[in-house]
């Protein structure tokens, strides 16, 4: 065949239907102006709803959401008439442990649920479930603060003792926490939203947590396993550890309270 080339001259002729297949070019069409308004408008939206303010918003939607929640179903009410019938063993430990935690992040006391997993399910079982709940509630208001308060509440960080505060735990994360959660007196849920706005790290928050909640915790569960005998060693020697480290507390606040109001 002669359309590719001339094999009698010996030079190369391309066909005119070789020719317009090699220079055909796929130009992408120009946008109109019907899709161009759309796409800017998805595209400001997007900003908007990303957004440290908004997410911000959102973040206490959720947490006024939960507020209400815990205003409606009433979790004191384990206190005295326990969990359902239906549920027992296992499953009940990891039903109470996955609401232990949903409640403080919605601000329930941690006395309460403590006081409430010791009468449940005795002091040792009722320490491990009330620490499992600790943990878990510590990590997702940690998580939530540190997704969606963050980067709006770090600029307001102006206070010196907001700054003070905002320093310690990002320079001394892991031993700061631990003594907040040694010694009462800072609630359990503002301890976890101010670590959420620092720079503190996820896993030294945890694990500060874990380690520092355990006294206390043991002294509410061993108080609310031995509820029913107020006169009893151990549920005087409970109520002995909860009041020391608070009485520990306000001393160590009183001898400090000179550097305090220098701050």
């Amino acid at each position: 065949m002669l359309d590719a080339t001339t094999r009698s001259g010996g030079t190369a002729t391309a066909s005119p239907r070789a020719t317009a297949a090699e220079l055909a070019v796929a130009v992408p069409p120009a946008p109109t102006a019907s899709t161009a308004v759309p796409t800017r408008f998805a595209a400001r939206c997007t900003r908007v709803l990303l957004s440290p303010w908004s997410r911000l918003s959102l973040l206490a939607v959720l947490l006024a959401a939960g507020g209400c929640g815990v205003l409606l179903f009433e979790p004191q009410r384990l206190l005295t008439e326990g969990l359902p019938a239906q549920l027992g063993g296992a499953a009940a430990a990891l039903v109470f442990a996955v609401a232990y935690g949903v409640c403080t992040v919605a601000f329930v006391p941690r006395p309460l649920l403590n006081l409430a997993a010791g009468a449940l399910f005795g002091s040792q079982l009722g320490l491990g479930v009330a620490l499992a709940g600790t943990v878990l509630g510590a990590g997702i208001a940690f998580c939530l603060g540190r997704a969606l308060g963050q980067d709006a509440l770090r600029p307001l960080l102006r206070g010196r003792w907001l700054k003070a505060a905002d320093g310690q735990l990002s320079r001394h994360g892991f031993r700061s926490m631990l003594a907040v959660r040694l010694f009462p007196g800072v609630p359990f849920w503002a301890a976890n939203y101010c670590a959420s706005v620092s720079r503190m790290g996820l896993l030294p928050f945890l694990l500060a947590t874990a380690l520092g909640s355990i006294p206390n915790t043991a002294a509410y569960a061993v108080a609310g396993a031995r509820a029913s005998a107020p006169t009893s060693p151990a549920f005087l020697i409970a109520l002995a550890c909860i009041a020391l480290p608070a009485l520990a507390g306000v001393v160590v606040a009183w001898r400090k309270r000179h550097q305090l109001r220098r701050l």
